[in-house]
């Protein structure tokens, strides 16, 4: 019995020696050992050296078995190595070109001619040649007065908005409000303009305005403002009125709370301002400030 044992672990010792205990090469290589292992071209001129025992993590191939299909590494890249050759992009289409004397997202408007009068006539928004063909100047000067009085989009393009606006401002006559020395806030209800005055002389010029629609016709007439909030609220209707100043019963002026220049509403009898003029109306006012109406709103 002991002399089997002993030749068990002879052999047992034996194996152990021929195969090797667990091991796992640091560097894996491929299989086949040393002497067998294939040089990439490109990566080493001689053997490597490096080889692993059967017992590696590299899987064993008899020489038997079919040769691998993994592709061999690619070489690097050198100056002489030819570039894989690219589909040439396509070339962008060609632009249309502008019109003469339209500048590319400015179109000319029906009223082109007559807004470069208007403009040029009022002051203050460019330079306009006055030909009824659209430049970049003209273009400039119609987005400034069109930001400047509300008027939506402000596209550059002189339309029928455009032209109404203009219109009314020029035909304007400051004169007719009569407000002598004292300041007065002056509302032209026929050309929906509003302006004041001091002395004689114009401290703000005229901006645009929406009057009472029909049946709610702001009355004409001398007043006076007789209460001034910040922030009114309207019983009746529901809704903030800023900067409000009262001249006349429920009547007087506030920030518009809807687009100005919808012509087919009106208020119910407040004078309506953009936001700018109703606050410039607000630094120039006080308790007492004489408000001056005259004309009458079309369709009233």
């Amino acid at each position: 019995m002991k002399r089997v044992r002993f030749i068990t672990r002879v052999t047992a010792l034996a194996v152990a020696v021929l195969v090797g205990v667990g091991a796992c090469a640091h560097d894996p290589q491929p299989p086949g050992g040393r002497g067998n292992t294939p040089t990439p071209v490109g990566l080493t001129e001689g053997p490597s050296g490096a080889s692993a025992s059967p017992g590696s993590e590299q899987p064993v191939t008899s020489p038997s078995a079919a040769p691998s299909r993994t592709a061999a590494p690619k070489p690097p890249r050198t100056p002489d190595t030819p570039a894989t050759p690219r589909k040439p992009k396509p070339k962008p289409k060609p632009k249309a070109k502008a019109k003469a004397n339209q500048p590319v997202g400015c179109p000319t408007g029906e009223h082109q001619r007559a807004v470069e009068s208007y403009l040029s006539r009022l002051g203050g928004f460019g330079t306009l040649t006055v030909d009824g063909a659209q430049s970049a100047a003209d273009c400039a000067a119609i987005k400034k007065f069109q930001l400047r009085y509300g008027v939506s989009p402000a596209s550059g393009r002189a339309g029928p908005t455009t032209y109404d606006v203009a219109k009314r401002l020029v035909g304007t006559d400051t004169a007719r409000c009569r407000a002598g020395s004292r300041l007065t806030f002056c509302i032209d209800l026929t050309r929906q303009t509003v302006w004041a005055m001091r002395g004689g002389k114009v401290v703000m010029g005229p901006t645009v305005t929406r009057t009472g629609m029909s049946g709610y016709a702001t009355p004409t007439g001398t007043y006076s403002v007789g209460r001034r909030n910040p922030r009114e609220w309207s019983n009746p209707y529901e809704v903030w009125l800023p900067y409000w100043q009262q001249f006349n019963g429920g009547i007087g002026f506030h920030e518009t709370t809807t687009y100005l220049h919808n012509g087919a509403i009106g208020s119910h009898g407040c004078v309506n301002l953009l936001h700018r003029d109703a606050v410039r109306l607000w630094e120039l006012g006080a308790i007492g400030t004489r408000v001056v109406v005259v004309g009458r709103r079309p369709g009233t």
